[in-house]
């Protein structure tokens, strides 16, 4: 990517603001992503005359939800006087996050530092890399975040911090934030106003933004989050406990978390759906086939948490629609999700899942078997 930096202005701020200038610059050129219309089967959808919505973050220019994250933590850091002319910007991250970063780094000129476990795969590496970012090693997922904050000390630079800093970052009252564009863009549907959002939690920055503006905007919506095997957010939203810590990583992408993050806000969720890791890549794949396209594994547990409510809302006769997001591109996980030798040997074979699937596009029946907690 060719860097634009900032030109000099005058003043103690001019680099700040012309480098706040550009970051609003890309974002009016990249406009917004698409709201796409799921194809439900009309022989039992019209029962209840239900809709289902995916929200397109795979179309941003770096490929994912992460985008608009990444803009925000720039910014935050930016108007912070956090981030100056020179900064190196860090970040504990081996995946979408990091990417982006590199990509606003870029635009500004300035040293990216992704700081990730040796084990992080090639791909990874290399779309970091691509963004002109630097990959900095250690051995294990465990020493990431100490390390950032220690290679930043050590440069001089900007910790961006997703994890305590994702919820602070974003302005969920609007400014074309992703709750403010859902709205936005279902104003001439049949249902403007959207039954549930289903989002899954990896900071949690997501889905305290649209919680949040749901309640500003005092919307009747229901903000649903999914989370996988693993995680450590969904028996912290059980129990109403902080200090949940479950010593083991998510096996999908992008979502769960080990120990609950700040940015995670408990408070504006009104249901949370645990996962099974294996059922993730089954939806990834079914929607896959019916988009014609791949998408991420983090899109498969948004939609078999979408699919349930969507039964149920048709087992009651509700109307209304539901709304969800893809992600990223699968195409990022061709030797991992999208590939069978490797689901074996993981334990992610999604055959079972796939049949409960089937089921539901016949009859729009779903099992009670998925925990939930209201």
């Amino acid at each position: 990517m060719q860097s634009v930096q900032p030109a000099a202005r005058s003043g103690p701020r001019g680099w700040s603001d012309e480098a706040v200038r550009l970051i609003e610059a890309d974002t009016r050129r990249s406009a917004d992503t698409h709201l796409l219309r799921y194809p439900l089967p009309s022989a039992w959808c019209e029962q209840a005359d239900v809709a289902l919505y995916l929200k397109d973050e795979s179309t941003h220019i770096t490929g994912s939800l992460k985008h608009r994250l990444a803009r925000s933590l720039f910014l935050y850091g930016l108007c912070n006087g956090w981030i100056t002319e020179g900064t190196t910007v860090v970040e504990a991250s081996s995946g979408s996050t990091a990417v982006s970063e590199a990509y606003f780094a870029a635009l500004l000129g300035l040293p990216f530092v992704a700081v990730m476990p040796s084990s992080t795969s090639r791909a990874k590496i290399e779309l970091i890399e691509k963004f002109g970012g630097r990959c900095h090693f250690v051995e294990s997922s465990g020493e990431v975040n100490a390390a950032a904050h220690r290679v930043a000390e050590e440069t001089g630079g900007h910790f961006l911090d997703q994890f305590t800093n994702a919820e602070r970052a974003t302005d969920w009252r609007g400014n074309n934030n992703i709750a403010e564009s859902i709205f936005d863009q279902l104003g001439d549907e049949r249902h403007p106003v959207p039954s549930w959002v289903v989002v899954g939690a990896g900071t949690g920055g997501t889905s305290a933004t649209i919680g949040r503006y749901i309640r500003y905007r005092g919307h009747p919506t229901r903000l649903c989050v999914v989370d996988p095997e693993n995680s450590a957010f969904y028996p912290a939203y059980v129990q109403r406990r902080r200090d949940i810590t479950t010593g083991m990583s998510s096996r999908v992408e992008g979502i769960g978390r080990p120990h609950v993050e700040p940015s995670f806000l408990p408070t504006v969720i009104d249901r949370m759906v645990q996962v099974p890791d294996a059922a993730s890549v089954a939806a990834a794949h079914r929607v896959s086939s019916v988009l014609g396209r791949r998408v991420g594994p983090s899109t498969g547990t948004n939609l078999w948490g979408a699919f349930g409510l969507l039964a149920e809302m048709v087992a009651a006769g509700t109307s209304g629609s539901v709304v969800t997001l893809i992600c990223d591109s699968g195409d990022r996980y061709s030797d991992t999700y999208n590939d069978d030798a490797w689901l074996a040997k993981h334990g992610l074979a999604p055959e079972r899942h796939t049949e409960t699937l089937d089921e539901f596009e016949r009859s729009c029946v779903w099992p009670d078997s998925a925990p939930a907690a209201r």
